[in-house]
């Protein structure tokens, strides 16, 4: 579809694309104030049609698809081999993450988080920790305190 013939209602169309609400819209586009009228343009099929057009070319233009990614990764790894292989791994590293062929690390903490002082902590409060973590430490978890890669 082309632009709308009627100047007025194209910008209307251009606003509401922008996502103004119908009311701002019919301002901007040069109408007096008038909801009932906004509302009533913004139903216009003709002007529905010419928005779904501009808000289309729109996510066309700035939609930026896998494939152009890996292509500009594929790039960047291709002019980086040669003056700094670091860069060409690294692109390489994103493309395959992109993929799924690179798995996820998996991290886990062993070890202390930080310093408790439990000394002025009551039986009361004590008997409650050991019940939380007293299983914790029972399930087989590491005791040497040492991290697992």
């Amino acid at each position: 579809m082309a632009v709308l013939p009627n100047p007025k209602h194209e910008a209307f169309a251009q606003a509401r694309a922008a996502g103004n609400s119908a009311d701002d819209a019919y301002a901007q586009a040069g109408f007096r104030p008038h909801r009932g009228n906004a509302h009533r343009l913004s139903t216009n099929e003709s002007i529905k049609r010419r928005v779904r057009e501009i808000v289309g070319r729109v996510a066309e233009k700035a939609e930026w698809t896998a494939a152009d990614r890996l292509k500009m990764l594929a790039d960047i790894a291709a002019a980086a081999a040669e003056k700094d292989p670091r860069v060409a791994v690294s692109a390489i590293a994103e493309a395959n993450k992109m993929q799924g062929s690179h798995a996820p690390a998996r991290l886990q903490h062993s070890g202390s988080v930080g310093t408790y002082d439990l000394t002025k902590v009551t039986d009361e409060q004590l008997d409650h920790l050991e019940s939380i973590l007293g299983p914790l430490a029972l399930a087989g978890g590491d005791q040497s305190g040492a991290a697992e890669a």
